[in-house]
């Protein structure tokens, strides 16, 4: 061994040894003395020069930080990055190449990266492999998806032990047999290739970098840095959830004045086209017509939403619009749709229109037009855009996780940011934490949502998809999921083949408002649907967008979960939980709420005989008076819900 020493987080909860053994660096992991990567290499290839063996140990150096910083708007308000670290200089035999190693040691996991400073012999270089290893100490359940698929990351999630996983994307959550949750992912992903992970067989697992359709894995020049890679670790499914290593690994806002963020929920002329009864394209049954969009606008201010999304308004939607990558233009409208008379009948009543912007992976198209498109945009006082990318691959081949459209969802977000507009990507990369660094990258879809089960051959989300969703992509939050469908039968449906509906009861699809987080959350559903439901409806009304304090206390992944959040902007803490096909009872401890005080509980919970496959409609409103040492009995239907608020009373 050429080098072997162990290091710790600041409690000491976490332990790191790190080794050179022959030239090769390598590094294993406990968390409470239980280990959890035995030895694993670490290393990157180049086309020209092999970073994983025959490396020198210059020096190293330990350093420890500790600072509370805040975020403009998320899930969690104040978050502290307390961890140590300790960085690596390491040098090739004989050629003289540099890389340095950083790990950062946190009480509830470790990032480390690789970074290549400045030298003549990486200049315009290509990586060729990495091979980071994450060998694992036992053969854990898992929760995951296929990379390397089409439809990108829109897929249902397996859960198989990890000796039966195939080459997945991150987050790769599992959970021990001893109960303890950890998670495999990337922070800071900005000029790379996304990392999947591939299964070499006996709980040993390794670094799989989406290549460039020439086989290219990153292609750059020193000096370049290689984004985090992150274990977070949890004893329970919602200390997972409320680890924010990957935030803490993300650079500090670029923005300096953040004031023009805003949260809220929107509705749009979106669910239609799904449901069948408008389209995308001009003709007579064309969603995206002044009309219309003002009829959605009177709906929106009525109850007080922030905007209306409008998809199909732009030339380039005729025909089969997911081929249409090079015909769309994003600065001129269909004639029955006037994009200045709709923004000023949304500003007479207090409303904003959201735009929209569907590029069918035309990536040349979108860049060429984008600055026009967003000075339009300013120019009629739009200040939120929901981008798209459907199709399997773009310009030429290339995967949506490689390098060249990291590259270009970046520089999207970086060209709305000056021009101060707010981004929810559809069909994206993954968030890796970028929204610490760009605020105004504010949601994004990157799994199955709410339009899954308008049309989806298998007929939907099964109930236990959600249950599963916020431990595995949502663990990195937030996610466009749209829910607010109230008609849960899809009875608008012209034709039905394949027997689609929404898969939960009405108060489950209440819950997932707090369950899965988004700083905008969309009400789906048909207006006609929406206020069909009042009762329904005044929930949605009332819960926020935006928080400051969030906590799990019950959570079992695939199963059921039960979050907790207090609104950023009052006293007021809101609850929501959902469970899968079976019917759950639970005792919450209110132990967050303040104690000496009195809140009103407003719930509204699953029904009489409600059940998620044969009587999904039943909802109960109640009312209660309750303190912090009250126990609070829940009781969720097949497939339910329940969604609380808890209202301080003066």
């Amino acid at each position: 061994m050429d080098f072997e020493e162990t290091f710790t987080s600041p409690n000491e909860t976490l332990t790191l040894n790190f080794t050179m053994d022959s030239g090769i660096p390598g590094y294993s992991m406990s968390y409470n003395g239980i280990e959890i990567i035995t030895p694993s290499e670490l290393g990157v290839v180049f086309s020209e020069v092999d970073m994983s063996e025959g490396l020198i140990l210059d020096a190293y150096e330990i350093s420890a930080y500790d600072e509370t910083w805040s975020q403009p708007w998320g899930e969690q308000k104040e978050i502290r990055d307390h961890h140590k670290q300790v960085k690596f200089y390491l040098t090739k035999n004989v050629t003289g190449e540099k890389m340095n190693l950083t790990f950062r040691l946190f009480d509830e996991g470790l990032g480390f990266r690789y970074a290549w400073p400045e030298q003549k012999g990486l200049q315009d270089f290509v990586i060729s492999d990495e091979v980071t290893e994450f060998n694992l100490a036992g053969n854990h359940t898992s929760w995951w998806i296929g990379a390397y698929q089409l439809n990108r990351y829109e897929h249902l999630f397996n859960e198989t032990r990890v000796s039966e996983i195939d080459t997945v994307h991150t987050p790769l959550t599992m959970k021990t047999d001893d109960g303890l949750h950890l998670s495999i992912h990337e922070a800071a992903l900005t000029d790379f290739a996304s990392m999947t992970i591939a299964n070499n067989g006996h709980n040993t697992l390794e670094a799989d970098l989406v290549p460039w359709n020439n086989g290219d894995k990153v292609r750059g020049s020193a000096p370049h840095i290689s984004p985090w890679r992150t274990i977070a670790l949890g004893k329970t499914a919602g200390d997972l959830m409320t680890n924010y290593i990957t935030l803490n690994l993300n650079e500090p806002s670029k923005l300096e004045d953040t004031s023009w963020l805003e949260t809220g929920k929107y509705t749009g002329i979106w669910w239609d086209m799904h449901l069948g009864t408008k389209t995308w394209g001009s003709g007579p049954d064309h969603g995206a017509t002044t009309e219309y969009t003002k009829e959605l606008m009177d709906f929106t201010a009525k109850h007080g939403f922030y905007g209306v999304l409008v998809e199909g308004w732009n030339t380039g939607w005729d025909g089969d619009w997911a081929a249409n990558s090079d015909i769309f233009s994003f600065t001129e409208t269909y004639p029955d749709f006037d994009i200045q008379e709709v923004t000023r009948y949304a500003d007479s009543l207090g409303v904003k229109l959201i735009g929209h912007h569907e590029t069918s992976t035309g990536i040349s198209n979108y860049e060429a037009q984008v600055e026009d498109a967003f000075d339009l945009y300013n120019e009629v006082g739009v200040e939120a855009v929901k981008t798209g990318y459907v199709g399997d691959f773009v310009e030429g081949g290339e995967w949506h996780h490689g390098q060249f459209m990291v590259r270009h969802y970046r520089d999207i977000v970086r060209k709305a940011a000056e021009h101060k507009i707010m981004l929810n990507v559809h069909e994206p990369i993954k968030d890796t934490g970028i929204r610490r660094t760009w605020p105004n990258m504010m949601t994004r879809e990157g799994a199955r949502g709410q339009e899954y089960n308008a049309w989806s051959v298998d007929g939907g989300n099964p109930p236990s998809y959600t249950t599963i969703v916020p431990f595995t992509r949502g663990l990195v939050s937030p996610f466009d999921y749209t829910p607010g469908v109230f008609n849960l039968l899809l009875t608008d449906k012209p034709e039905n083949p394949n027997n689609n509906r929404v898969m939960h009861t009405l108060a489950k699809e209440l819950a997932l408002y707090v369950v899965i987080y988004s700083p905008f959350q969309m009400i789906s559903d048909l207006p006609r649907n929406l206020e069909a439901q009042p009762v329904a409806l005044e929930w949605v009304k009332a819960v926020p967008t935006d928080w400051e304090t969030t906590i799990v206390p019950e959570a079992e992944i695939g199963d059921h979960v039960v979050v907790v959040r207090k609104d950023r902007n009052s006293n007021d803490w809101f609850l929501g939980g959902i469970t899968n096909e079976e019917a759950r009872e639970f005792e919450i401890e209110l132990d967050f709420l303040e104690a000496g005080k009195i809140y009103e509980a407003h719930i509204w919970a699953d029904g009489d005989e409600a059940d998620w496959e044969t009587n999904p409609y039943p909802l109960e409103r109640t009312t209660q008076e309750l303190t912090s040492e009250t126990i609070l009995e829940l009781d969720l239907a097949k497939g339910g819900g329940v969604a609380i608020r808890f209202a301080e009373m003066d």
